[in-house]
């Protein structure tokens, strides 16, 4: 019996695989909606994860990105995927303060209880009513 060949490497160690990654992550994290959309358009996961289990919608909704949040929404991405530390893109949305993302998440049916804290826990912690508002449906 022997071992994998070189040319059996896993895509996901391939460095070309893991710098197209890196490219889309970027994306998401500055909003450039359009390039990430077709990234995704042509086949990059909506849900995919970086190495701290960050989707590229907690990306995009930690950094306030309403418009890249709702494309990757429409594309199919979960609005409730948590990351390692269970923590919600709606609870990142919460704590960073970004309404336009917490309406967004909330329309396309983030659970406000989910995550670890919740979304509901962030925003009384910050006292902040105008996001419960949102995040209770008023």
């Amino acid at each position: 019996m022997t071992g994998p060949t070189p040319e059996a490497e896993e895509p996901a160690h391939d460095p070309e695989v893991l710098q197209l990654a890196a490219k889309v992550f970027d994306l998401a994290r500055h909003g450039d909606t359009d390039t990430l959309a077709a990234y995704v358009d042509a086949g990059v996961p909506a849900n995919l994860t970086n190495d701290r289990g960050d989707s590229l919608v907690m990306l995009a909704a930690y950094h306030g990105h309403a418009d890249a949040v709702s494309a990757l929404l429409q594309r199919g991405a979960d609005p409730d995927r948590p990351n390692d530390r269970g923590q919600t893109p709606l609870a990142g949305a919460v704590f960073k303060g970004e309404s336009d993302v917490v309406r967004i998440l909330v329309e396309h049916g983030a659970d406000p209880a989910a995550g670890t804290p919740s979304a509901i826990d962030t925003a009384a912690m910050f006292a902040r009513q105008d996001l419960l508002d949102i995040l209770q449906g008023k």
